[in-house]
């Protein structure tokens, strides 16, 4: 009997410690109103490793603003990764915003931001309350978005696109890179159709207007509400830019097209005083078998001495009178060589 109650009391006295300390987060969920079961605690505590305080705020948090929501529900998204706080704050703000979003959805839109730097209570906040971006993105590292217009002047702008938050298609759609990426591709269409920059500087709003009924947000988790040019400027002349480098590239061009043609001269001239050469070389050898053909026509008998002799008396006949029609320079030594 006595170690009967032993273990009685040994039992009794756990489960007062239990009790114990859970006693004040069973207290604060019943004075709450949105009560809690001791066994759920403890199954939550030991069974299912879960902050059981943290659920039981949520609870408390969400029954506070009128919206019912089950411990199961609770547990489920937290073991999911999501922030129950942050999605119960977030189906609040929108409750009081007028907007409708349900406890799935807004589970749905805490995972799909769980990693980045939004949040399904920024979603909500800028849903009821839009935000601005800046196109180009300053963080980029550029000021303005460039383009330029038919006549080749570049024109420089900056816009602020205001949007909100579309709920119904946040999860899986674009964000913030692809709206400004949009918006920077209209702009740059618009300021390239345009017939000369000075039309852009008189009508930026034309711009603006031109962009948004592109229906850029289409796809995005955003709804674009407007979009302002906040600056425009004049750039460079890129047209007269491309007309230099165009002049520099033919100009290139035209004294590489005559260095090939003077090379060709050259090699042609090389090839021509080969071929003097050659004929020079063939005049030489033709010249060496006039003797020979001599010695052959005397040997034969088809030439006689006194034939060759007159020949000599020719031939040097000849070279006087070359010498005498000389220049005078050239003719002193001409007259030498007679006497």
């Amino acid at each position: 009997m006595y170690i009967a109650y032993i273990i009685l009391g040994i039992i009794l006295l756990v489960v007062v410690i239990l009790v114990l300390s859970f006693l004040s987060v069973w207290l604060k969920a019943m004075s709450s109103g949105a009560p809690v079961s001791m066994s759920n605690l403890i199954y939550m505590r030991y069974l299912r490793k879960l902050p059981y305080s943290l659920i039981v705020d949520a609870r408390i948090m969400a029954v506070k603003a009128g919206i019912d929501l089950s411990v199961n529900e609770l547990e489920t998204h937290f073991m999911a990764g999501g922030d129950i706080i942050q999605t119960v704050q977030a189906i609040i703000n929108a409750q009081k915003a007028g907007i409708e979003l349900e406890w799935n959805k807004a589970c749905a839109i805490d995972l799909a931001t769980k990693g980045t730097n939004k949040s399904v209570l920024e979603a909500v906040r800028t849903s009821i309350n839009p935000k601005v971006i800046d196109c180009p993105n300053p963080e980029s590292g550029k000021a303005t978005i460039d383009g330029v217009a038919k006549d080749g002047i570049q024109v420089k702008a900056r816009a602020r696109v205001t949007v909100r938050s579309n709920l119904e298609h946040y999860v899986g759609s674009a964000q913030e890179e692809t709206i400004i990426a949009r918006v920077g591709e209209g702009i740059v269409t618009t300021i390239g159709s345009s017939d000369t920059y000075k039309w852009v500087l008189e009508n930026p709003d034309s711009i603006s207007k031109n962009v948004l009924n592109r229906g850029l947000d289409t796809g995005t988790a955003f709804e674009i509400i407007s979009i302002d040019i906040a600056d425009v400027d004049v750039g460079d002349n890129i047209g007269a830019k491309l007309q230099e480098h165009q002049a520099v590239a033919n100009k290139n061009m035209a004294q590489a097209q005559a260095e090939i043609r003077r090379a060709a001269a050259v090699a042609l001239e090389q090839e021509m005083k080969a071929k003097v050469e050659e004929m020079q070389a063939k005049v030489v050898e033709a010249e060496a078998q006039v003797p020979l053909a001599f010695a052959e026509a005397l040997r034969t008998g088809k030439l006689g001495a006194m034939d060759y002799y007159r020949l000599q008396n020719i031939e040097a006949d000849t070279k006087m009178r070359t010498n005498i029609a000389k220049p005078e320079d050239q003719g002193s030594s001409g007259e030498h060589h007679v006497e």
